[in-house]
């Protein structure tokens, strides 16, 4: 039950039996002579100081044990994972540097063709990678993985950029060698890359670096690479000169019978 707070300049305007009432409510039985109203003034007044001296000792320790449940759940709590996609069937889960787990894809199986492998070991099996995903995260959270030994490389910008090229190159067919992008017959088209944060493309034979708005564009610009032509693409009559948007329609029509040319 919650009482309301008098002040001593308040008590000091009631009657005796009205502070007598007041004591009652509190619980308050003064020492002294009861006969005189500062006794009972003196006596709620100190009882009150009490109560409130124990509520501010109540809310410092709640306050205090709210701060070590929160600083023992932040030691305890796993760090959040970051995946890297090294390809379309390849996926690392990594705490910080430390990789936790990978999800491989195998061809072989009927119906649970991705797997979790830790320490290059099987540790589930399903028949979707979100299935996988979910298991990573879920064991990862409440520590019940299995610990990863194997040391690993850190998860750089320099792989993510590869695996973006490498998932780019999966839709055409390329092949990518330490030298350079190659299309199913062996033969180079040129090299893509990012740098600062800005996609390149370098094609064929070319010894300049021309820039591009994302490695989706990159990669299909190697795609429209003419080998009959010495590895000049389609793009290099007028693209080299001025921007696409700005071939007039003549242009833009010649541009793209010789890409049907060439894609067929």
């Amino acid at each position: 039950m919650t009482h309301p707070t008098y002040t001593q300049q308040a008590l000091c305007r009631y009657n005796l039996p009205r502070l007598k009432r007041i004591a009652a409510e509190l619980g308050v039985t003064p020492t002294g002579d009861k006969r005189g109203a500062d006794t009972w003034v003196n006596a709620i007044i100190t009882h009150q100081s009490t109560q409130l001296q124990k509520v501010d000792n109540q809310a410092l320790a709640q306050a205090e044990l709210d701060n070590y449940i929160a600083d023992q759940a932040q030691a305890i709590a796993p760090e959040p994972l970051t995946i890297v996609e090294i390809s379309f069937d390849h996926h690392e889960y990594y705490a910080g540097n430390q990789l936790v787990a990978s999800i491989s894809h195998d061809d072989n199986h009927l119906t649970q063709r991705w797997v979790v492998m830790v320490n290059d070991k099987e540790v589930f099996r399903a028949n979707t990678l979100m299935r996988c995903d979910r298991f990573i995260c879920t064991h990862h959270k409440d520590s019940s993985l299995p610990v990863q030994d194997k040391e690993a490389t850190p998860p750089t910008t320099e792989n993510q950029i590869m695996a973006h090229i490498f998932n780019e190159c999966q839709n055409y067919g390329f092949e990518i060698l330490d030298d350079g992008i190659y299309n199913n017959k062996g033969v180079k088209l040129g090299q893509v890359g990012c740098t600062d944060g800005n996609w390149w493309v370098k094609r064929r034979y070319s010894v300049q670096q021309q820039y591009s708005n994302s490695v989706f564009d990159a990669v299909l610009s190697l795609s429209m690479v003419d080998v009959s032509t010495d590895g000049k693409s389609i793009f290099d009559e007028y693209f080299l000169e001025q921007p696409l948007e700005q071939l007039t329609g003549d242009k833009l029509q010649r541009l793209l019978e010789r890409a049907e040319l060439v894609t067929a």
